[in-house]
Parts: structure tokens; C-alpha cells; sequence
């Protein structure tokens, strides 16, 4: 990396301190403030960060954030509302006072510019109770205002020390290693005189003032940005990439099956997190996986890029055979069951896989196994001894979910062989107290089992090495480079890659014969066996390390097993294997104030979404809009509602909508001449550096910062219709009716820019803007190529088709009820609300007569069954009282018996799982 700065420039002392602070390698050269770094820009951009992938960063509080998050964590969202508060705020008000202390001798009065600004940080610092801005340890944010309040807070003529708070911090962060080394070198000594050369070379400050509101109040992307001071230059770069005809820079990106690598190209191969198969999966799961990667996915193939995107159900397991047990059918009757309703739910959300395949395959077996030999040859895996539970009545050694018994911490009655459910300590099964089978409640004995590991710490030397270069060159999210450090601060140790089950990949070693592989050696390699399952020229991808990027999407519990315990598997194997370049984790999705629980009919699930009327384009927006990057985030339906019907109806709906009715109604449907005058020009250029950070966002996947660009060019849109009034000016005097039509097609030709960049987040809202504006292909295939290209796809003339509102507005009653009826109060399907009776052999034939064989009635009834019996469990585990529990179960056979009379077979005799002693 190398990173350019200025003398006497302020903001370069910010990214200088930050790197100072960090102690991140990098280079540093000073070079003249009119010296191009950054290629694309029309003006001279200082500070600028040159990435080792050439990209370059040009934005001060992005620089200084990249400089933190390389080897910490990322920034808060307190700390991002600071550097949006320094930026939109601070900085505007801060230029003037530069200004005038600097150029034009008014030192006096800068105590009364600043006022404002340093009384919200003053009241900020005064309030809270810790060292630093966001805690006790030194942030960006710290850095940054610091840096930017240096050069005023640290010379006494200005009078600045009213503000106790500020000079207490300020003086703090000054003690720091590093930043006084950082302001001497920018201002070599001479406080504000060093910027005067700096200075004069900018456009005088804008007389507006800034605004005073607290930065932690509002998130950042409902903050609008500060009016930019946008150059001559800019404007005409602006004009001159609006003239280009998107035709001429159209790349098709048309996908044809099989996608294989191609030579010359970005070949960008993106896995989601392989969802399991047994679990329906929650608002949470969704945002976590298959969303962020098909956000990505669709975004790349806009970029040009060559990209596969492959997905499946995760099939083996415990967790199956569990399942298949409780509902009465066999392990491949319930993943071909669940298979489907993930399938079902995607679609609905417009997960747009390339190939959704699952793991129970042959190809799955063929290259599990292959990876296995392979790791056996090349000395890899070791054999060792494990202690384990043996049920003699079922003849099988016990997988930790078979068992139950009393916890060994705790006294719960309930324990699983894994883990407590109350107390939440990790157990081993032979720990337990009075253990029993869950499958015949037997008690089972000790006995010893032979199992195969992977020698961890015998690949941990070529694992880190592969770790500093991935890291170091690829876009890992900060707690997925935190989460890989804490597994091998204290070292790797083997880890078990076999299991004593029957349902799963076998283990083909004739000593192993009965095993079968561990879900997570197996699972992974699922991305392979998909991949094959969809072209059988799979290696092309999989093992083409030197023309393939890998990008894997996940939730962090899922990190380790994707940054150690796969790449193991696959660097043991030695045989050219792609690994990931770009490891993508999210925090965690939480419900309102709680957690997800399909037991407790907490929370909304895949397959609940689509039966709550709002269309699957707003959850998308919804879940992106609140994706945790950075820390956990919360779903609320309020919050939807009012990012619904601020964000969506009110903004970004609300220009679109306007700027198609001014040509319907006005023009007669073409897009009228546009004769651009100064304000045009400066607001292309506007978009136009707001498509540019949605693009380098993206490319960083920061999928929700990049979201709010979008918000704020539909801002900047509605903004210049209101000041124009083109629905006045239409009926004024020939220049006024030609100013209308100019701001009109400006407006028009933005709505269709947005269409463009909303695609990979709302699909369905995007392609029906085109189809209003009967917008050409072209646009799509362009407008997102390179660094951004703003151009006039609509050109005078163009008539485009009817236009109707896009969205809808969420009312308080309907969210109320909504958050009622996913807020616990959830009724399951046949059951009533009172405890029951065990059902009399009458009401059963009553039952079979009126039911019969009913593959709909089925379906739901399967359903309450799982829902039924999620009930059961949660009720035990929370130590219910035995009456309680005793109807429940009641209802649970119940409904197995209508579930079987439904599927036209015989309820005779009902199963008695999870029966107590």
C-alpha cells in the first residue's frame, strides 16, 4: 500500500495520525497539492490510499477507517455516526473558520463559527463517563476529529479553551504514540501559516451553516450529506461522461449455462453458507447467507464480472436423523422434504443461484472421499481412542443429540450430550448423570470407539503462511479475521473428522467402515460436489486457484470451519485447490429485543414472509438496510415501517414516480430537449460522486453503506425538482417551459440510474422502473462499468411507458398486528388453546372419515407436527410443570395420528418419542 499525502493539508494530518496510531505497513510519500494521484477524478485528490489491488481511496474518513479495521475491529456504529457527524457537520463549519483565520486575518471570530460544533462535542464528552469518544479505548473517531480540531484547538490565539470537556480529550488523544509525530510532519511546525498555500487553492466556503445535531441520535444513512463543494473540473467531467453513448461501453452480461472461467476475465466464484436442511430458515439466516451473497452475486454481474453463484441444503447429520425420528419418516423422506421448502423460500425472496443443489449426492461421496485418501497419504490423519456412549439395545455407539441425561453442572434433568440448554455449559456425553437413548430411553454404557482426525497442528505452519497472504490481499470482514486469529492464538489441535452414525457420507477405510464423515469435514466440500452437480467440469473453478476469486458469505459462528478447518482439509489434499480470497461474516439478526424462536413462535421465518402482504423487494430493502457488518443489529416492525415509509414511499418512490409523471404529463410521454445550465451540471456531478462511492463500497462489500448512496442521490433528486418547480414552469414563458424540460429529463435519466443500482437489492422494483421508462438494456449493462458512468441513457425524444406508484405505505394497524401475531401469540395449526384430553379412538375415526387421504391437509398437519413438537421441547426445557407438558404431548400425538390418516396411512400405533419416565 501506498498512501499520498500534502503538506499543510488538514486532512491529510487525519489519515497520517491514523496510520501513525495503527502502525499499519504502509508507504508515505508527499507529493504537491496538484500533483493527480487517483486516475478516474478530474482534480487533484489528497489524501489517496493505493490499495495492493490498485484501487485507491480518496475519501480522509475512509482512508482513516481502513487504517483501523486492517488489523482491529470493525468500527462501531456509534463511532460511524461520529465520523458522519465530523463530516457532514464539523467540516463545513470548520473550512469557514480555516478560512477566515487562515486568508483572511479573523482569527477573533472563529471561536463563535466553531461555537455551535464544539458544544455538541463538549455536552457529548461532558455527559458520558469514558476516556475516549465511543469507550475506553482509543477509535477512528477520536483520530479523526481530533486531526481534523488540531490545527485551531492547538493554537492559543484563537481562544478556544472555553470548551473544558474537548480540551480534556484533546489533549488525551494528543498523548497518544503517534499523533503529535503526524502534525508535525503536515504542518512541519508552523500551525495554521503551513496551510495557507493549501488553502488559497480552495473554492471559498458556502455561507450556510452547519447543523448542530448530535451524531449518535439518527443512523447514517438517514443523515443527508453536507452540500459538497463541487469544482469547475468535476462539473465538466460530469458533462463530458453524461454525453457518452452507453452503447459504445456496454458489456452484455447475459448469463449462459454452464458459467465456466474464462481467460481475461474477473472470475468471481461467490458460496453462501450452506443452510440446514432440517431448519426453516429465519429473517436472520437469511440476511447472514443467501441474501448479502446475492446482493453481491447480481451486483458483479452489473460490474462485468464472470461470476458462478452455487448454493445447497446441508443433508448429514445428527440433526437429520433427529428429525426424520420425531416426524415419523426416514432421513432422505426429510431432506427431500425440507429441501423443497428452502428451495420454495428462496425463490420467493429472489435468491437468484446459479445452481441450489444439495449435499446427499454421489458427487458429494466421490469428493469427500477422494479428500480424504488424499489426506491419509499424505500423513495428515491420525488415529485415536474416544470414550463414548454405547446403547446395547439399539446396538450403536450414541451421537451426542441421541443422548439425554442429568447435567453435570447444573442438575437439569434435560441435558443433551452436547450441551445444556440451562445453563449453557458445553458437556461430554459420558459426563452425563443417568444418561438414557433417546431412541428406546435405555441406559447406555461406556465403551471405547476408534476415530480418524485431521493433524491440525501438523498443517498449522502452511495454514498461517496461506492466512497472511488471503488476509492481507482479500477483503476479510474485520470479525472473521478476529475469529481466525483466537483459533490459533493457542494453537490447532486434531480435530475428529469421523463419526458413529448412520446417516452420512461413508468413511471408505475398511477400518472405518461403520463411520461415517463429520458434518463439518463433510459439509463444506459440499461447495464442490454443487458445483459438480452443475457442470462436470467443476475443477475449472475449484481447482484454479490463479484465475479464480472465491468469496464466501456467512454468519460468524460459521468462521472457523471456513478459514481453518476446510482450507486444512483442502491445503492437506494437495492438489491445487481454490481457497477463499474474501471471507464475508455477519454479526448476528435479532428479533425486536429478543432472539429468533420457531418453539416460541417468536420472530418471522422464511416461510411466514410471503404470508404477511408485504412484497419481497421491502424485506430485501429492510434486512439490507439493517445488516449487521460491523455489530449485531435488531429487526423491528416499526423501524420497517418508517424506513417503508420514509425511505422508500417518501424518497427514493416519490422522485422516481414524480420525474415520470412531469413526462407523461407534460411532454406527452418523450423525454423533452435538456439544455443543461450550471446547477445541471452540478448536481451530474454530485450523482456522479455518489455513484462512485456506491461502486467502491460494493466492490469492498460494505453492501449497507452503499445502500445509503442510493438513498442519497433520490435525496439530491427530489431536492432539485422542489427548488426548480418544473410544474410551474411549464406553464410560464418559452425559457421557463425549456427549464422544465430540462429538469425533467435530468430527473428522468437519475430515476433510470437508480433502477440500475437498486437492481441487486430490489430486483423485481428495479426491473418494473425500467419497464416505466422503457429504459434500454444498455443502461444496465454500463452504467456500473469502471468507476461509474452517469450518461444520458434516455435521450431527448425517448418515450417511455406508464408509470404507477411503486411502493406502499405500511399502516400503524397493520404493523401492529403484524408484530402481534410474530411476537409469540402465534396459534398452531389444530391445536386448541386449553390443554388436552388424549383423544378418544371415536374422535380419531371421526377424524379419518372426514380427512381422508388430503396431500394438502398433509402438508399443514406435517407442519404443526414439527411445530408441535418444537413446542414439546421447549417446554420441558424450561422445566413446565408436568401437566402442562403431559396435554401438550397429548396434542402432539394427536396430530401425528391426523397426519397419518391425512397421508392415507394407519395411525396405529402412535410413536411415544420424547416420552418421560
Amino acid at each position: 500500500m501506498e498512501l499520498f499525502v500534502g503538506e499543510g493539508n488538514p486532512h491529510c494530518l487525519k489519515v497520517l495520525a491514523a496510520l501513525e496510531v495503527t502502525g499499519v505497513q504502509c508507504g508515505v510519500q508527499f507529493i504537491n497539492h496538484e500533483e493527480k494521484v487517483v486516475p478516474f477524478l478530474s482534480r487533484p485528490a489528497l489524501p489517496a490510499l493505493l490499495l495492493p489491488s490498485r484501487q485507491h481511496l480518496f475519501s480522509p474518513n475512509t482512508i482513516c477507517r481502513y487504517m483501523f479495521e486492517l488489523n482491529g475491529p470493525e468500527s462501531s456504529n456509534q463511532c460511524n455516526q461520529w465520523l458522519e457527524w465530523e463530516a457532514t457537520v464539523l467540516q463545513p463549519v470548520l473550512f469557514r473558520a480555516l478560512h477566515m483565520a487562515v486568508l483572511q486575518g479573523k482569527g477573533s471570530e472563529v471561536a463563535k463559527v466553531l461555537q455551535g460544533p464544539l458544544n455538541v462535542l463538549d455536552q457529548s464528552l461532558g455527559k458520558g463517563s469514558t476516556t475516549y469518544l465511543t469507550g475506553e479505548a482509543l477509535s477512528v473517531a477520536d483520530v479523526v476529529l481530533w486531526g481534523a480540531l488540531h490545527p485551531v484547538l492547538s493554537d492559543s490565539s484563537l481562544a478556544l479553551s472555553a470548551h473544558q470537556s474537548v480540551k480534556a480529550w484533546f489533549d488525551r488523544v494528543a498523548a497518544v504514540r503517534g499523533c503529535q509525530s503526524a502534525a508535525q510532519k503536515v504542518l512541519q511546525g508552523k500551525g495554521l501559516e503551513a496551510m495557507r498555500s493549501y488553502m488559497q487553492k480552495q473554492p471559498a466556503p458556502q455561507s450556510s451553516q452547519g447543523r448542530d445535531a448530535q451524531p449518535c441520535n439518527s443512523s447514517p444513512a438517514e443523515s443527508e450529506e453536507g452540500d459538497r463543494v463541487v469544482s469547475e473540473e468535476e462539473m465538466e467531467a460530469a458533462v463530458l461522461t453524461w454525453g457518452k453513448d452507453l452503447n459504445a461501453c456496454s458489456q452484455a452480461t447475459e448469463k449462459q449455462h454452464p458459467i465456466m472461467p474464462q481467460e481475461g476475465k474477473r472470475n468471481v466464484l461467490i458460496t453462501s453458507a450452506l443452510p440446514y436442511v432440517n431448519n426453516v430458515p429465519h429473517l436472520g439466516n437469511i440476511i447472514g447467507c443467501v441474501l448479502s451473497a446475492d446482493v453481491f452475486s447480481r451486483y458483479g454481474r452489473l460490474r462485468g464480472w464472470n461470476t458462478l453463484f452455487v448454493c445447497g441444503t446441508d443433508e448429514y447429520g445428527t440433526a437429520t436423523e433427529n428429525k426424520a425420528r420425531e416426524e415419523g419418516l426416514t432421513p432422505k423422506q426429510i431432506c427431500d422434504k425440507y429441501h423443497a421448502v428452502h428451495s420454495s423460500i428462496y425463490k420467493w425472496f429472489q435468491i437468484d443461484f446459479d445452481f441450489f443443489g444439495r449435499t446427499t449426492t454421489e458427487k458429494q461421496t466421490e469428493i469427500a472421499q477422494d479428500i480424504f485418501w488424499r489426506l491419509q497419504k499424505n500423513g495428515f490423519l491420525v488415529e485415536d481412542t474416544v470414550e463414548q456412549l454405547r446403547c446395547e439395545s439399539c446396538q450403536r455407539f450414541l451421537a451426542d443429540r441421541f443422548v439425554e441425561g442429568t447435567c453435570p453442572h447444573c442438575s437439569y434433568p434435560e441435558a443433551r450430550g452436547d450441551q445444556c440448554d440451562k445453563c449453557g455449559r458445553l458437556i461430554n456425553a459420558v459426563e452425563l448423570r443417568e444418561p438414557q437413548c433417546k431412541v428406546c430411553r435405555q441406559t447406555p454404557v461406556i465403551r471405547s470407539s476408534k476415530h480418524l482426525f485431521l493433524d491440525l497442528p501438523k498443517l498449522e505452519s502452511q495454514l498461517e503462511q496461506w492466512l497472511e497472504k488471503s488476509t492481507s490481499s482479500g477483503d476479510w470482514t474485520a470479525n472473521a479475521k478476529q475469529i481466525t486469529r483466537s483459533w490459533l492464538r493457542d494453537g490447532l489441535k486434531p480435530r475428529c473428522i469421523t463419526r458413529d452414525l448412520l446417516w452420512g457420507t461413508p468413511v471408505p477405510h475398511p477400518d472405518f467402515k461403520e463411520k461415517v464423515f463429520y458434518v463439518w469435514f463433510d459439509a463444506p466440500i459440499g461447495y464442490l460436489s454443487i458445483t459438480a452437480n452443475y457442470t462436470n467440469q467443476w475443477e475449472k473453478w475449484w481447482k484454479n486457484p490463479h484465475q479464480v476469486e472465491l468469496y464466501n458469505f456467512m454468519a460468524k459462528d460459521n468462521v472457523p470451519f471456513h478459514s481453518v478447518v476446510f482450507p486444512c482439509s483442502l491445503l492437506g489434499a494437495q492438489d491445487n485447490y481454490t481457497l477463499v480470497n474474501h471471507l464475508v461474516a455477519t454479526e448476528y439478526l435479532n428479533y425486536e429485543d429478543t432472539k429468533f424462536s420457531k418453539s416460541r413462535g417468536i420472530g418471522v421465518f422464511g416461510d411466514m414472509a410471503k404470508d404477511t402482504g408485504i412484497p419481497s423487494d421491502v424485506w430485501r430493502f429492510y434486512l439490507l438496510y439493517v445488516r449487521p457488518e460491523g455489530q449485531d443489529s435488531a429487526f423491528s416492525w416499526a423501524d420497517m415501517a418508517l424506513k417503508n415509509n420514509s425511505e422508500l414511499l417518501n424518497n427514493l418512490g416519490n422522485f422516481i414516480n414524480r420525474a415520470g409523471m412531469f413526462v407523461t404529463k407534460f411532454f406527452e410521454g418523450c423525454v423533452p430537449v435538456m439544455e443543461l445550465q450550471q446547477e445541471d451540471k452540478k448536481l451530474l456531478a454530485v450523482v456522479g460522486w455518489e455513484l462512485q462511492q456506491y461502486i467502491q463500497l460494493m466492490d469492498k462489500v460494505k453492501i449497507r453503506d452503499a445502500l445509503k448512496h442510493i438513498l442519497n442521490i433520490s435525496r439530491h433528486g427530489n431536492q432539485y425538482i422542489q427548488v426548480n418547480e418544473p410544474w410551474k414552469k411549464i406553464k410560464g414563458g418559452e425559457s421557463e417551459r425549456r427549464r422544465a424540460g430540462t429538469v425533467t429529463g435530468v430527473s428522468v435519466n437519475i430515476a433510470c440510474l437508480l433502477s440500475v443500482m437498486l437492481l441487486p437489492y430490489m430486483p423485481a422494483v428495479s426491473q418494473t422502473i425500467r419497464e416505466q421508462l422503457n429504459a434500454p438494456q444498455s443502461c444496465v449493462n454500463a452504467m456500473l462499468q469502471g468507476a461509474g458512468t452517469f450518461a444520458c441513457a434516455l435521450r431527448a425524444g425517448h418515450r417511455i411507458g406508464a408509470v404507477s406508484p411503486l411502493f406502499q405505505k405500511l399502516e400503524a394497524d397493520q404493523i401492529e398486528a403484524l408484530k402481534k401475531r410474530f411476537g409469540g401469540q402465534q396459534v398452531q395449526i389444530g391445536a386448541s388453546t386449553q390443554p388436552a384430553a388424549v383423544p378418544a379412538p371415536a374422535a380419531v375415526a371421526q377424524v379419518q372419515a372426514a380427512v381422508g387421504s388430503d396431500p394438502e391437509k398433509a402438508k399443514q398437519l406435517a407442519k404443526a407436527v414439527a411445530e408441535q413438537g418444537d413446542k414439546v421441547r421447549a417446554l420441558k426445557s424450561q422445566k413446565a410443570e408436568k401437566a402442562v407438558i403431559a396435554g401438550e404431548v397429548a396434542k402432539l400425538l394427536d396430530l401425528k395420528k391426523q397426519l397419518a390418516l391425512a397421508e392415507g396411512k394407519n395411525p396405529e400405533p402412535a410413536p411415544q418419542k420424547g416420552k418421560k419416565k
